[in-house]
């Protein structure tokens, strides 16, 4: 995988990669999902999830530098015709995803840690989750990825913890439906 020259995009080791997805396979994840990797960087996620079987990631990048490698690395791993990139800050997705329909199985929130440091309801990444809400199948799920010591609250709308993982500096949590 091809990462940008800038220090900017931090992708995720191939050991957690690895060990995210052993987790996810437990939800039925991703194969034959419709995922959407925000703040997706280089796309490790997002490309993770196609080679394992997903049906279409929709990538989220704000930069151009980084969207230039990311297009690259879809090109290079052949999933052109099973991928969308949408530059865009990601925590205003509610103004790029402008449909009511649950679209998606499996939602990927990776920012840059300094923007997770507040998970208080009134947070971007709060605002963000509230506005994902009616983007997300019945038995979807959000995974959010953050530094170690950052926790997040047990709910944000209709979305509940079902689980936290810790790996080196980082932490992730899988958020689903509360009415499951």
């Amino acid at each position: 995988m091809l990462s940008p020259e800038t220090r900017i995009s931090r992708p995720i080791t191939d050991r957690v990669k690895e060990s995210l997805f052993s987790v996810l396979y437990k939800y039925d994840l991703p194969e034959g999902s419709v995922t959407a990797d925000l703040f997706c960087g280089v796309g490790s996620l997002g490309l993770e999830a196609l080679s394992r079987g997903a049906d279409f990631v929709v990538f989220v990048e704000q930069d151009w530098k980084i969207i230039s490698t990311l297009k690259k690395n879809i090109e290079k791993t052949g999933f052109l015709n099973e991928s969308k990139v949408i530059k865009a800050d990601a925590f205003r997705i509610g103004d790029v995803f402008e449909t009511n329909e649950n679209i998606f199985d499996l939602v990927f929130i990776d920012p840059p840690y300094a923007r997770t440091e507040n998970v208080q309801p009134d947070s971007p990444l709060a605002y963000l989750l509230e506005s994902l809400a009616d983007k997300i199948t019945k038995d979807g799920i959000v995974v959010v990825r953050t530094s170690l010591e950052v926790s997040l609250l047990d709910n944000y709308g209709k979305f509940e913890v079902t689980e936290r993982r810790q790996w080196g500096s980082m932490a992730v949590t899988i958020l689903r439906s509360a009415n499951q």
